[in-house]
């Protein structure tokens, strides 16, 4: 009976920890705000302007969520202290094993949910916008550009995201030259800011005859897709609006007509361009979004307040300049420079499994630690 003790004393020990959680995530007041909108869906009229009323419901489902997960973690907690002081008081020793599954299953969430605290951002709970660049080298950083985009749909798969494809620029002989998509979902931008840099990987090249060791680059910019009620400066005649016929062997990727639209911000030089929706209304409206999300990241991250005096920053997709490192020969290991978090199973890493890093990268920014990309494997 000592087993069911000491899980039952760890319970209990982390009540105050439960109880401070109820207070940072604020679920009184997300449950007054859930109630509040959930009347004004019964008015009439709710449903006459469909932006509003969509906006309203997603809103209702992120309350709905945070509040449904915090009152599960609270239940489960006390359900199992409650289970154990029954199974103590009988001698029972049956259910030992079940119970220390439920106390393991409850730390996972209360450490799941306290990550999600750190979530403190103004854009953390939008959409993200994912850009990847390949760097030089050609085919084989081409290659390496689609084994990351690969690996970014794998992540959100396995965290109930969606993911749009918005543009894709087929490689010259394999892989991507670059690829735009949106991941859709509670805190998509929150978790996934964090892999924005350059990623290098070291590998056997699969289109070295020689089979010589190869190292490679790829670029990931990460914005937050931004509502259209935040205020961005963005004139019509800033604009350069070209339409062009999707091509390359993007198969399913691509629509094959001259929909494709590219949009060039004139003050900034910025180019945004989307080719896998069904018009050309729908892929500017995409373009529209990535414009403005890029305008609002560089003016967050500069704190500039005219949009006139953005001027951008960008890192040269090459060595030294990397935040993370994926060495497949002579040994594996993945490894971010900021944080120094690794792990040594690179074909789990390339699956999707990269809550160890993003998680050690908000660890860090919230204690002040993050250090700098570096060139060391």
């Amino acid at each position: 009976m000592i087993l069911l003790e000491e899980i039952r004393s760890e319970l209990v020990n982390a009540r105050p920890e439960v109880q401070e959680l109820e207070e940072v995530l604020q679920i009184a007041r997300a449950k007054s705000e859930l109630s509040d909108l959930q009347i004004q869906v019964t008015y009439d009229g709710f449903w006459d302007d469909v932006e509003k009323s969509q906006r309203v419901m997603a809103t209702i489902r992120t309350l709905e969520n945070k509040v449904e997960r915090y009152e599960k973690l609270k239940s489960l907690m006390e359900d199992t202290i409650g289970m154990i002081d029954m199974c103590l008081e009988e001698g029972d020793e049956s259910s030992n094993e079940d119970l220390a599954a439920d106390a393991a299953r409850f730390r996972e969430m209360l450490d799941e949910e306290k990550l999600k605290t750190l979530l403190t951002g103004e854009y953390d709970n939008s959409n993200a916008i994912l850009t990847l660049h390949a760097g030089a080298g050609g085919t084989e950083a081409q290659d390496w550009t689609q084994m990351l985009y690969r690996m970014y749909n794998k992540y959100a798969e396995g965290h109930g995201f969606k993911v749009d494809l918005l543009d894709w620029l087929d490689g010259d002989e394999a892989g991507v030259k670059s690829a735009s998509f949106m991941v859709q979902g509670e805190n998509a931008y929150g978790f996934l800011k964090s892999e924005a840099g350059v990623h290098r990987l070291v590998r056997v090249s699969p289109f070295d005859s020689s089979g010589r060791r190869h190292t490679s680059f790829a670029a990931l910019e990460v914005m937050p897709e931004i509502a259209d009620d935040v205020e961005v400066e963005i004139r019509p005649e800033d604009i350069k609006m070209d339409v062009f016929r999707s091509s390359g062997a993007g198969g399913q990727h691509i629509n094959r007509t001259s929909s494709a639209v590219r949009l060039t911000h004139l003050p900034t030089g910025i180019v945004v361009s989307c080719q896998t929706q069904r018009s050309q209304f729908q892929n500017k409206d995409f373009c529209m979004k990535m414009l403005r999300a890029k305008l609002v990241e560089i003016k967050e991250r500069e704190h500039l307040e005219k949009i006139s005096d953005i001027k951008g920053t960008q890192l040269k997709i090459e060595w030294g300049s990397q935040i993370r490192s994926y060495v497949f020969m002579p040994y594996t290991l993945v490894k971010d420079h900021r944080t120094g978090c690794e792990n040594g199973n690179v074909q789990a890493v390339m699956d999707g499994e990269l809550d160890s890093f993003i998680n050690a990268y908000l660890k860090a920014l919230s204690h002040g630690t993050l250090g700098a990309a570096s060139s060391a494997e």
